[in-house]
């Protein structure tokens, strides 16, 4: 299958890049960029020598859709949505990495990020998380990538959302992100001397990613649910720990928790669960499109801790991506993603 990556120049373009090299079932056609259109991508990405020599080009609709028959389309927002828009038109399947598609109000988007072009798509746009959507994704034309924080909050939350037999009223979600999630582009905040030793939050309780986590937590629930979020800066390249806090019943166990993310979970290649009381670290993610999550109930407070790890770039987007084409194509789910996280 000819795939084009629009956007290829990005760390998110990289990764899919990267990954998709090993995929059985995928030749790439088409990389583009803007910026750096000339450019061999095993110059401007040397890893990638000896397994990618494409040219980057600027992008021609017309081009990718003569030369490609899938398309991840790795944008930033409210770039993306003119380009997904036109090829959709043109009959191309595609996996948006950007925000554009996530939101199904288009009112909240317009408060969170700026008008939408073409918000007729909103609606048919699949939420890209295969543990929630995979028979819908199968035969979606668009899908909608989830956000990095969202698929780490939400994999945390699901099992405990979609319980009948707990009210979920309190929810606290503290999110540590390594510096690759700010892209590539430079910028102050991410320059080595303004992260190296340093360890903040910011965006404190209005991250644009609050909306995207309350309308699936939302979606599951099958009620309004609101959250706390507080995301954080760390420095380190890649990874995100997520530690959710959510107020519990009186009655129930460690053990009852973990057996209910066990039976949630059981059909989920890629959600790991680490044994009661145990937790993960982004250390044993790394490199992998694996969601490692560890449960526990406090005595006696009765506070359920949820943490969830992730590698920002593969779980938290381009392997979540490839994942996602897996399920559209009928390939095996699993397929190019097997990889054994990166250790030490």
């Amino acid at each position: 299958m000819r795939v084009a990556v629009i956007g290829a120049s990005g760390y998110t373009g990289l990764e899919l890049l990267r990954v998709l090299v090993g995929h059985p079932e995928v030749e790439l056609s088409v990389l583009t960029s803007e910026r750096f259109a000339g450019q061999s991508i095993d110059t401007f990405f040397p890893s990638l020598r000896g397994f990618v020599n494409l040219q980057l080009s600027e992008l021609s609709i017309p081009t990718v859709a003569r030369e490609a028959d899938f398309v991840f389309t790795a944008l930033p927002h409210g770039t993306a949505m003119g380009v997904v828009e036109e090829l959709i038109q043109r009959g191309k399947r595609v996996i948006d990495l950007s925000a554009d598609f996530r939101l199904k109000d288009g009112d909240v988007y317009k408060r969170w990020y700026g008008q939408h072009a073409c918000p007729s798509l909103l609606q048919e746009a699949v939420y890209g998380l295969p543990e929630c959507y995979r028979e819908e994704i199968r035969d979606a034309r668009l899908v909608a990538n989830p956000g990095c924080y969202p698929t780490g909050a939400i994999l945390a939350l699901l099992p405990l959302m979609e319980s009948g037999d707990l009210s979920v009223t309190s929810v606290v979600i503290d999110a540590k992100s390594g510096v690759s999630g700010a892209g590539r582009n430079p910028s102050l905040t991410t320059l080595f001397c303004e992260v190296s030793e340093g360890f903040r939050a910011y965006s404190v309780a209005k991250h644009r990613h609050t909306p995207e986590i309350e309308q699936e937590l939302s979606f599951r629930a099958g009620r309004s649910v609101h959250v706390l979020f507080v995301p954080h800066l760390v420095p380190m390249n890649r990874g995100i720990l997520s530690t959710v806090y959510v107020a519990g019943p009186a009655d129930l166990s460690t053990e009852q928790a973990h057996a209910m993310f066990q039976r949630r979970y059981q059909n989920d290649p890629f959600v790991r669960l680490c044994s009661p009381g145990v937790f993960p670290t982004t250390q044993q993610v790394r490199g992998s499109n694996y969601c490692d999550v560890g449960v526990m109930v406090t005595e006696p407070t009765n506070y359920i801790i949820v943490i969830s790890a992730i590698d920002n770039l593969v779980k938290g987007a381009s392997g979540q991506a490839i994942q996602n084409m897996n399920v559209m194509c009928g390939f095996p789910e699993t397929m190019g993603l097997e990889h054994v996280p990166l250790a030490p």
